[in-house]
C-alpha cells in the first residue's frame, strides 16, 4: 500500500492597493491631481475607457514589488469605472496617458525613473505638470513615444486624448480639439449650472411679465 505524499499549497501573491504614504506633497498638488481625473473622467465618460488617479499599477506578474502610482492615467479599451489597482497582464492594456504632479522634491524620481519606466512600458505620452513652477519653468511639460523611446511634445496636444492642454493658474485646462470648446473644472461646471438656472427663472419672469400684460389688454394667454 502506497501513501500519497500531500501536496504543497501555493499561496495566491498578495498586490496591495495601499502604502500608509500621503495621495500627494501638498494640497496644490492634490488639487491638481483631482481635478484632472475628474475633468478627464467626465471627458471620457461612456468610452470603454477608464480613469485612474494615485492607484497602484503592476507591470511585472507575480513581483508585487515592482509597481508604480501614477497621479493619473488614463487607459483606452477596458471596463470603465474605478478599480483597487491596476494590472497590466489582467487588463491587457498598457496606460495610453499619464499624468504626474511634479515638484522639486520628486523630480528626480519623475524625471528619470518614471519616464524610463513609461517609456519601456509603451506608455503614449507623459506629462509632467508642476504646479508651482519649482522645476519646469513653463509647469507643463509632455513626451510623446516615437519608436521606443520619448521625444518633447511642443505644440500642447495630446493625441490619444485628442485635447489640447494649457496652464491655468495651477490647474492644467483641457481643450477639445474638435470645438475649442473647454472641458469645465468642477467650479466651472457648478457656476455655469447656477448661471443657466438663473436665466432660466429669467425667462420664466419674462413670460409672467407677458401673461399679465396681455391680460391687462382683456386677452387671455392661455386661450392663444
Amino acid at each position: 500500500m502506497t501513501t500519497a505524499l500531500p501536496t504543497a499549497q501555493v499561496m495566491p501573491i498578495f498586490y496591495p492597493s495601499s502604502d500608509g504614504e500621503p495621495v500627494a506633497e501638498t494640497y496644490v498638488h492634490l488639487y491638481a491631481l483631482l481635478v484632472t481625473l475628474e475633468v478627464l473622467r467626465q471627458y471620457l465618460e461612456g468610452q470603454q475607457a477608464t480613469v485612474l488617479g494615485n492607484q497602484f499599477m503592476y507591470y511585472a506578474q507575480g513581483f508585487p514589488k515592482l509597481r508604480v502610482a501614477p497621479d493619473v492615467m488614463v487607459i483606452f479599451n477596458v471596463a470603465p469605472g474605478g478599480r483597487d489597482n491596476y494590472k497590466i497582464w489582467e487588463e491587457g492594456a498598457v496606460p495610453a496617458v499619464i499624468f504626474e504632479m511634479t515638484s522639486a522634491g520628486t523630480r528626480g524620481q519623475d524625471e528619470i525613473f518614471k519616464k524610463t519606466l513609461y517609456e519601456q512600458l509603451g506608455v503614449q505620452e507623459y506629462w509632467q505638470f508642476d504646479p508651482k513652477g519649482e522645476w519646469i519653468p513653463q509647469q507643463l511639460q509632455g513626451y510623446r513615444l516615437r519608436g521606443e523611446t520619448y521625444e518633447a511634445i511642443a505644440d500642447g496636444r495630446s493625441d490619444p486624448l485628442q485635447l489640447k492642454l494649457q496652464v491655468e493658474g495651477q490647474l492644467i485646462a483641457f481643450y477639445r480639439e474638435d470645438t475649442g470648446e473647454k472641458l469645465l473644472i468642477p467650479a466651472e461646471l457648478a457656476q455655469a449650472l447656477q448661471q443657466e438656472r438663473q436665466r432660466a427663472d429669467q425667462a420664466e419672469q419674462q413670460v409672467a411679465q407677458l401673461k399679465d400684460r396681455l391680460r391687462e389688454l382683456g386677452v387671455n394667454p392661455d386661450e392663444i
